[in-house]
């Protein structure tokens, strides 16, 4: 008799993870828009939404910046990431063994794992804050960053689990889920922006400008906070998903596509989700704002002298009740579902290329025990500009370590995946690319102030300039060795 125990029917969920993904499971348009849309129409947004607000962002800024970083984030996935995943149909992590040797891979795959876990235990935050609501559970203020109460912790705990067991049941899974629910997602977000706006004072099309511009993103910051500017945003919303274009964290999803021009998708999540998602959540925090205005102040003066206790919380979950009820407390859990699913998908591919006679299925579920004790800690969710812009640059490096060993490398006559070719465990000259980018990154952040946000695109051009030059140069070396044992 077949068995058919729990554990077998999860092993025999395969995922290709060590193998080319073969001609019948390549997928069409309808999972990759519903996926990205899914993914960034997420809880997140909530977050990032006020969080332009609480940096002082004025209108014009945030509407131009949001448009030119969004094109550049969908024309990155495009024409950077999609060709080379459909070219090589590997996940990220087994391209990079061919580079790196799996010495170094295993380097990387850690701290690549433990990014993903740190955004993914956001995204559960972001849920839990919206569980929470009904059992009057105190929210994480905007400086916390430790668990405020056993309930915060019972709800991440909740929400942790249902999210891990999707993600277990792998891609096919979390492509559905996110087609279901991401056109439900993204009209309660509209909806709950423009039911708020009347309370703001708009009555039409043709006062909307003028109160955006004098209430809800003023350009003034709150108290102790840094002030954002349109290059801010731009460039925000264009390495946001850094570690997932540039990075080629999205090789392990866009394998599946049947064919490059599906980048294009992620627009469906870059739009719907990075701009409009964005904006209403902005607007919803300024109502809460303008409402918790003490009586004879200003809002300018309100925001630039309150303290920060006296802010109002950015908690995602009662933003939406406030707003929609009931719906905008399910739109928050869900968002955090979508988002999350695949996160932990990643990095459990990540971790399950550490240890490869291992069950992906077995790894995912620590993935996401991981997952949902960094979710405990709401410093992820109030640092998340800070925190999403520091795991993109950390993992930049390798995706254009990828770029150039696809792309440069054969017209160089350069060795392409030096490391399986060679036999070789270590690859010195992407380590040391990796490690001296990341050194050029800090130094132009201390000497000449360059703000983290910044610091992706010329760190991009520093290793691959890097990569090419130590490749040569260490390639050269091993020629010269190796003709000099032969004579």
């Amino acid at each position: 008799m077949k068995d058919q125990s729990l554990a077998n029917r999860l092993d025999a969920i395969n995922e290709y993870e060590q193998e080319k993904i073969p001609a019948k499971q390549q997928k069409g348009w309808k999972s990759f828009i519903g996926m990205y849309a899914g993914e960034h129409t997420a809880g997140t947004e909530f977050v990032i939404g006020p969080l332009f607000v609480v940096h002082g962002v004025a209108a014009g800024d945030l509407f131009l910046g949001l448009l030119l970083g969004n094109i550049l984030a969908v024309l990155s996935w495009t024409f950077i990431c999609a060709p080379i995943a459909t070219s090589v149909r590997l996940t990220l992590y087994w391209k990079l063994r061919k580079i790196l040797g799996p010495y170094l891979l295993l380097i990387y795959n850690v701290i690549n794992a433990l990014m993903f876990c740190f955004l993914a235990g956001s995204m559960i935050a972001v849920s839990a804050t919206a569980v929470g609501i009904p059992f009057d559970i105190q929210m994480p203020a905007l400086n916390d960053w430790l668990p405020s109460t056993f309930g915060w912790v019972v709800a991440v705990f909740a929400v942790g689990s249902v999210i891990t067991v999707i993600a277990i049941l792998g891609y096919e899974q979390v492509s559905r889920f996110a087609n279901v629910t991401a056109p439900w997602m993204i009209l309660v977000f509209i909806a709950a922006g423009i039911a708020v706006l009347p309370q703001l004072g708009v009555t039409g099309f043709d006062n909307f400008w003028q109160v955006a511009n004098d209430t809800i993103w003023t350009g003034v910051p709150l108290a102790g906070q840094s002030k954002f500017s349109m290059w801010h945003v731009m460039f925000f919303a264009w390495f946001a998903n850094m570690a997932m274009h540039i990075g080629m964290a999205d090789m392990s999803i866009l394998r599946y596509a049947k064919k490059w021009q599906m980048g294009l998708s992620s627009a469906t999540g870059m739009f719907l989700g990075h701009y409009v998602a964005w904006v209403a959540a902005g607007i919803l925090y300024s109502v809460v704002l303008v409402q918790s205005i003490p009586a004879g102040v200003t809002l300018i003066d309100y925001i630039s002298g309150a303290t920060a206790d006296q802010l109002p919380s950015v908690a995602p979950g009662p933003l939406a009740f406030n707003a929609v009820g009931l719906a905008g407390a399910m739109c928050v859990i869900i968002a955090g579902w979508t988002t999350a699913n695949p996160t932990i998908y990643r990095a459990g591919l990540a971790f399950q290329a550490i240890a490869p006679t291992s069950k992906r299925w077995k790894v995912t579920l620590i993935t996401g025990l991981i997952t949902t004790v960094a979710a405990c800690f709401p410093a992820l969710v109030m640092k998340l500009l800070d925190f999403v812009a520091l795991y993109g640059l950390i993992l930049m490096p390798m995706g254009a370590i990828i770029f150039i060993d696809f792309w440069l490398f054969p017209k160089l006559g350069i060795d392409t995946d030096y490391a399986e070719k060679r036999n070789k465990l270590f690859n010195l000259s992407a380590f040391l690319t990796w490690v001296l980018t990341l050194l050029a990154c800090f130094g132009l952040n201390r000497l000449y102030g360059l703000e983290l946000f910044f610091l992706g695109l010329p760190g991009w051009f520093i290793a691959s300039i890097l990569y090419i030059i130590l490749s040569k140069v260490l390639y050269s070396k091993f020629k010269k060795s190796k003709t000099a044992v032969t004579q």
